[in-house]
Formats: structure tokens, C-alpha cells, sequence
């Protein structure tokens, strides 16, 4: 209490839930629910489970029971699909849950994106890819931001006119890939294509780069419009330019005009 007024502790996005108010901080470990959307990237090959970096305060779990097996089979798992599980992934992979996405290989180490099915009492989350269209990433650019930027949405897989797709994650991490083309669905998910991705698409993807490191610096809420609109306000400048200070205010005011427009 401040002179009869109640004053949040931290700076943050105002949250109410009937008569429940709280404030989410700018910076903050993630903190996932049930249904969430994430990026994360393998950390380690345990006994039946992985264990998975999501930016929350413990590694999260991805069982082997919780993923999907190559073709989509419905079986238990035997004591040879835990030998085999470093070939579905291993140290270092990234992955991810999609809606309507094609895994492809990477411009970097793997990545991988996955569901939150369930949250244990110390606050770990146990995830689940049990889908062809979940599994790992490929050829892509991983963003890490703070989780309080990512506005929630239906869906979280969007291909931008520009060319290229965005996830974005409910923990932070954002994947940008070169726009889906044919998946192979008796890969299960785990198929990564290791085909050279051209010229224009990665000057595309290293402009959407830039263009988060710049929302994500002035604390701009993250969703598919906005960043297809500071996309095209970064246009006139160049892609290395974009985040030079002063450009990078000149961007970002922009946007946020092209928002409150659309909005209105």
C-alpha cells in the first residue's frame, strides 16, 4: 500500500481475473500452462525422456511416450525404440509444435517445438509432440526474448506475405524458417532437409532478425501483425542498419502509429 493505493512491485503488463489483479513482469522466466506453444532446444538424452531448455526455471520433460513415432504409428514403445531414441533427437536439437508448419533443416544447431501437456508440483513442465505436424526444426534462426512479450493467440505459425514463417513461442523463443513447402509425413516429424536455402529468403529472415531484436527492445508486444508491420517500416533501411539506435526508434515508432491505425 502507497498513501492508500495499491503499487506493484515490479514494471510489467497488468493482469485481472475478476477481482484478482496482478502484474506480469517485462523480464521473467517462463512460466508455462497447459496447451502453451514452445521452442525449445534438447539438453540432454536421459532413460525413456528427454530433457528440454524452455526458459522456464527447471528443464522441461518430453517423454518418449509423449512423441510421435516415424509415420504416425500407435504402438508402446519397446526397449529398441529407447536405443534408438538419439535418432529421433539428440543434444542440441530444437524442437517446436506446430499447427501447420514444415520441419526443414537449420542454419544453426536444431530446434524443436512442442506442447506443454502437463505441469508438475515444482513447477517443471512434461511436454508432448504427439502429432506429424509436431517435431523437430531445421534450417531457421532462433530469436530469444523475454516470454512477457509474446502476445497470446489462436495459433502461434504464421507465414508472412514477406516470404518466410514465424512461431512464436509462448516461452520466448522465437523461430524464423524459410516459407513451408512439402513434408514428409513418413518422417513423423523428425525428417530435417539439409537443401541450401537461397540468397533472398535469408535476407529476409535476417531483416525479421533485426526487426524483433528492435520490438523486443522498445517492450512491443509480439504478434503476427506487428511484426509484419515493422518488417515493412524497416524496408527503406538497410538490414544491417536496422539496429542502430536511432533507426531503430524511427522503426519502432512507426509501427506502433501503423498499430494504433489498425486498431482504430
Amino acid at each position: 500500500m502507497d498513501e492508500e493505493k495499491l503499487t506493484a512491485s515490479v514494471a510489467g503488463e497488468v493482469e485481472r481475473v475478476n477481482k484478482l489483479v496482478c502484474v506480469r513482469p517485462l523480464r521473467t522466466r517462463f512460466n508455462g500452462e497447459v496447451g502453451d506453444v514452445v521452442v525449445g532446444r534438447i539438453t540432454e538424452v536421459q532413460q525413456k525422456r528427454w530433457k528440454v531448455e524452455t526458459n522456464s526455471r527447471l528443464d522441461s520433460v518430453l517423454l518418449l511416450s509423449s512423441v510421435n513415432l516415424p509415420g504416425g504409428e500407435l504402438r508402446r514403445r519397446s526397449a529398441e525404440d529407447e536405443l534408438t531414441m538419439r535418432d529421433y533427437l539428440q543434444e542440441g536439437d530444437l524442437i517446436s509444435v506446430s499447427s501447420d508448419l514444415t520441419l526443414t533443416s537449420n542454419l544453426g544447431p536444431f530446434s524443436f517445438i512442442a506442447e506443454v501437456q502437463s505441469v508438475f508440483s515444482d513447477g517443471a513442465l512434461s511436454l508432448h509432440t504427439r502429432s506429424l505436424k509436431y517435431g523437430k526444426l531445421g534450417q531457421g534462426v532462433l530469436v530469444q526474448l523475454s516470454p512477457s512479450l509474446i502476445k497470446r493467440q489462436k495459433t502461434h505459425f504464421h507465414n508472412l506475405p514477406c516470404g518466410a514463417s514465424i512461431i512464436l513461442g509462448n516461452n520466448g523463443f522465437v523461430w524464423l524458417y524459410p516459407a513451408p513447402g512439402q513434408q514428409d509425413e513418413e518422417a513423423g516429424g523428425y525428417y530435417t532437409s539439409l537443401e541450401p536455402v537461397s540468397l533472398s529468403d535469408r535476407e529476409v529472415i535476417s531483416r525479421l532478425r533485426n526487426c524483433l531484436l528492435a520490438l523486443g527492445a522498445h517492450k512491443v508486444l509480439l504478434y503476427d501483425t506487428s511484426v509484419l508491420y515493422c518488417y515493412e517500416s524497416s524496408l527503406p533501411h538497410q538490414i544491417k542498419d536496422i539496429l542502430k539506435p536511432e533507426v531503430m526508434e524511427e522503426i519502432v515508432m512507426v509501427t506502433r502509429q501503423k498499430l494504433v491505425e489498425q486498431e482504430g
